[in-house]
């Protein structure tokens, strides 16, 4: 796949009359897998969904390979940019085979019909996500890690070179969640697909992105290698959690360990001026 240019300038984003995202500038890192992070309510999943066009900019501009996105025809965008939003829903008694084959969809029109390339395309998603074996299944009876892998594949199947993925992770218990995101690294890795995704979990932002954007109240406070942005200091001022920083004895990334008003910290002078107060 080629690199795709994703980035915006000047972003005002609103809901009605509030504003959410503030003259906020960025850049996508083609062939990268990016995370945004930060507090609740702090402008991850609206700017996501700015970049995705399904939230038009009060002001600014969400630019694509150098067009503004918004004048791009929707049948072309679908072929360049997939999004997987928050807790999808299928529709009832959907199989998996049939959610999947939806991702060929902005490929079809009146002249070109459903091709082996189009079946071809389907079965590759369904390989690369492990579950050929559940397609005739239905989508509302399987468990939520295979749910959220049948989503991934038809995203997959859609063969867009930007994958935008809100909250990935949530509702899905530990195991699954590594499963996932190891799923993104794969996509990434084999097929140079640039990812943005909406994480919560500040070490797994830190493992499995190559790329880290922290917001606070509707703008960057800090963006970067997750070396250089998840620090004691950008934590606290995004999270009003104080921590300590450590490396992940796995995989060498940065490690954090919240500190809490019940666990002092006792063997980090900062944390300690803190407990004495």
């Amino acid at each position: 796949m080629y690199d795709p240019d994703l980035r915006a300038s000047a972003l005002h984003l609103a809901y009605d009359d509030r504003l959410v995202v503030q003259d906020l500038d960025v850049a996508v890192p083609p062939g990268r897998i990016t995370a945004i992070v930060g507090a609740n309510a702090c402008g991850k999943s609206t700017l996501l969904r700015a970049l995705a066009r399904l939230l038009t900019p009060r002001q600014g501009t969400v630019r694509l390979d150098g067009r503004a996105i918004h004048s791009i025809p929707t049948r072309e965008l679908a072929q360049r940019l997939g999004i997987l939003p928050q807790a999808p829903v299928a529709p009832e008694g959907i199989t998996v085979i049939d959610l999947v084959t939806r991702g060929r969809s902005p490929h079809q029109t009146w002249w070109r019909q459903w091709s082996k390339a189009d079946q071809q395309a389907v079965q590759n998603a369904l390989d690369a996500t492990g579950i050929a074996d559940l397609a005739d299944r239905a989508v509302d009876e399987l468990s939520g890690g295979q749910r959220q892998r049948a989503w991934i594949a038809m995203a997959v199947a859609q063969g867009t070179p930007v994958l935008l993925l809100d909250e990935p992770t949530t509702f899905l218990d530990m195991a699954h969640q590594v499963d996932v995101l190891d799923l993104v690294t794969d996509l990434n890795r084999r097929e140079n697909r640039t990812i943005v995704m909406v994480l919560h979990d500040l070490n797994q932002a830190c493992r499995y992105a190559d790329h880290v954007i922290a917001m606070k109240s509707g703008r960057i406070a800090a963006e970067g290698v997750p070396a250089d942005v998840i620090t004691p200091e950008t934590v606290e001022e995004v999270f009003d959690l104080r921590c300590q920083i450590t490396t992940d004895p796995v995989s060498g990334t940065p490690l954090i360990i919240p500190i809490g008003r019940h666990h002092t910290g006792e063997n980090d002078p900062v944390a300690h001026r803190w407990a004495v107060r």
